[in-house]
């Protein structure tokens, strides 16, 4: 399709770059235009927005990558409706800056096509029933109710199961697994598609989709390993409980909004899944931050779970000051921030590790890898579908899809065919 810069909207232009979350310099400097006798490159963007110029074919499509649309959306007469996070469960610290929350907006964009696609693949099978447990709790229920029901679902019997693994990251397969059972898909995303994207768990840990045909789990996978599990647990109370959102950090404040409230009650469900309060009892409460230390780390190591949700848990359930347990939280969140920057440092020095293919199977799950390849294998689908699908190019649609358990790689159609 050729590219007719001229038929462009400007106003859209405006639009796009201010959902970004970028000043005029600040687009003009990305967008590479540079400055002139006549004009400064943020003077030639300001004429850009103000249809007294218009941009070339290559910075058109500048503009789309920069700002993170889909080149027909310049052409559109109004900007397209903003991306629905559904409800915005997040207490946040501080103003999040708008890069950020542009970044979110796109991943949720990018999140809700991929489960529309998945939803509409669901909906072609005449045997597909809708999810009962959507939506089947209220926030008004005891947390340890609640979290039997959803024990209950995914066939959890022993009551200290998170003891039973070897690491953390066994204990998010086990859980993982048995969600996707359930019909859930959960994926791993805290980027864009490159380190320069990444999105900070201060603005968001987890993202729930509750539809009752094709339910959606995001993980940011810029937490640690060992929160993951809650976060995870945290995110399908939002399904029992219907409501589809963004949520990042615990809080220990006072709710005062529904949301607040529905977020209160999903940290409870979560934390009675994960470290039931029948196994605490014999903690008293600490006001001591190295007595407290101690016993959180305890706890965390032989339950594979993170510090800060131990801490957050006995908090909760009155083990642990408020004064104790926020002097803890600073501890440990700088203490992430330092075992990030040297795990950074580790991988960029180093030349080995997982490969793409593993790394991307992992982030994806198998429940949507297996959805895509039967569907694949069974001509309902075209590579280019399944590449949107799964967030890769169509060439790496096969690569990645072999050896997935429930599909036979050699039996899947030819790119193109």
């Amino acid at each position: 399709m050729a590219i007719r810069a001229q038929n462009i909207n400007p106003s859209i232009l405006t639009w796009a770059r201010e959902t970004a979350g970028l000043s005029i310099d600040e687009a003009a400097d990305r967008l590479g235009l540079s400055s002139s006798e006549k004009a400064t490159g943020a003077e030639k963007l300001e004429a850009f927005e103000a249809g007294d110029t218009k941009p070339t074919r290559n910075q058109l499509l500048k503009l789309a990558s920069v700002y993170r649309r889909p080149l027909t959306t310049f052409y559109r007469n109004t900007p397209p409706r903003k991306a629905d996070r559904g409800e915005d469960f997040r207490t946040l610290a501080g103003t999040v800056p708008p890069q950020d929350n542009a970044l979110l907006d796109a991943l949720v964009r990018d999140v809700r096509v991929r489960q529309d696609l998945v939803r509409a693949i669901i909906e072609d099978d005449e045997d597909a029933e809708p999810l009962r447990f959507v939506g089947s709790l209220g926030i008004e229920m005891p947390a340890n109710t609640a979290a039997l029901q959803i024990k209950e679902s995914l066939g959890l019997v022993q009551e200290n199961w998170t003891r039973e693994f070897n690491s953390p990251d066994a204990l998010f397969a086990d859980l993982r697994n048995r969600i996707e059972a359930l019909g859930v898909f959960v994926l791993l995303i805290g980027n864009l598609g490159s380190h320069h994207t990444s999105i900070s768990t201060s603005v968001f840990r987890g993202f729930a989709i509750a539809d009752d045909l094709a339910p959606f789990i995001v993980i940011n996978d810029q937490d640690a390993r060992a929160a993951r599990a809650f976060t995870l647990a945290h995110e399908l109370v939002h399904l029992f409980v219907g409501a589809t959102g963004v949520s990042a950090n615990p809080s220990i404040q006072t709710p005062r909004t529904r949301n607040a409230r529905v977020e209160r009650f999903c940290n409870d469900v979560a934390g009675e899944l994960l470290l039931p309060t029948a196994s605490l009892t014999n903690i008293a409460r600490m006001t001591n931050t190295d007595q407290a230390s101690g016993v959180i780390s305890e706890i965390a190591d032989t339950r594979n779970l993170s510090k800060p949700m131990v801490a957050y848990r006995l908090q909760r359930i009155g083990r642990l000051d408020n004064d104790t347990y926020s002097q803890l939280h600073a501890e440990y969140a700088a203490g992430w921030q330092n075992l990030r920057q040297r795990e950074r440092e580790k991988v960029r020095d180093s030349d080995s590790g997982p490969s793409y293919y593993t790394v991307r199977k992992h982030r994806l799950g198998n429940a949507l890898l297996s959805l895509v390849g039967r569907t694949l294998r069974e001509n309902q689908l075209t590579h280019t579908t399944a590449a949107r699908m799964l967030g890769v190019k169509p060439s790496s649609v096969d690569p990645l899809l072999k050896n997935v358990k429930g599909i036979n790689g050699s039996l899947l159609p030819k790119a193109g065919g």
